[in-house]
């Protein structure tokens, strides 16, 4: 049984008891963390892949140490120029042991809140049609005013005697034919 999770930020793939490397975990030495981002699920042939992660299903494991990793050189040279440029750092890492893949039963407390919320926003959507019922007869006069050339909106202008049409761009055109 293997299972990819994403952890800190990287994907890995994991099995039980495998050690694993990850960039630098809050936990203490010690703690157990458990990892409910799971993107795929292999158990004995079938494999479940997530959209985009598996629902229940959980990664638990335990941080053994905290370490940094070798160092990391970076060189940067332009030939016949006289540039370089030589860098390094070590990154922090945390050194974590998988101790059980959980493909169900593994509950989050956010999927929960968002439930709460949909019955709250329904009846707002019901409130709102009405309100906007009267807005739309606007729009369909200033489409049409839209779809109009620029010349033809001065015509109308112009009809309309409005005063300094000529100067006008085509947006405070609609807007002043539309009043």
């Amino acid at each position: 049984m293997y299972a990819i999770v994403e952890m800190a930020g990287q994907q890995f793939k994991v099995a039980k008891d495998q050690k694993v490397y990850v960039h630098r975990l809050q936990e203490e030495e010690g703690k157990k963390v458990t990892f409910d981002k799971v993107l795929l699920l292999e158990d004995g042939g079938n494999v479940t892949i997530g959209a985009p992660v598996i629902e229940g299903a959980a990664v638990e494991a335990k941080v053994v140490k905290h370490l940094k990793g070798d160092k990391v050189i970076v060189f940067k040279k332009k030939r016949r120029k006289g540039y370089q440029k030589k860098n390094g750092h070590r990154q922090y890492l945390t050194e974590i042991v998988v101790e059980s893949i959980v493909a169900k039963g593994a509950k989050k407390a956010a999927p929960a809140k968002a439930k709460e919320e949909k019955p709250a926003a329904e009846p707002k959507k019901a409130a709102a049609p009405k309100a906007e019922a009267p807005k739309k007869e606007a729009p369909k006069a200033t489409e049409e005013l839209s779809a109009k050339t620029v010349a033809e909106l001065r015509d109308m202008a112009k009809a309309k005697d409005i005063t300094g049409y000529s100067s006008m761009k085509k947006a405070e055109l609609i807007e002043a034919l539309s009043k």
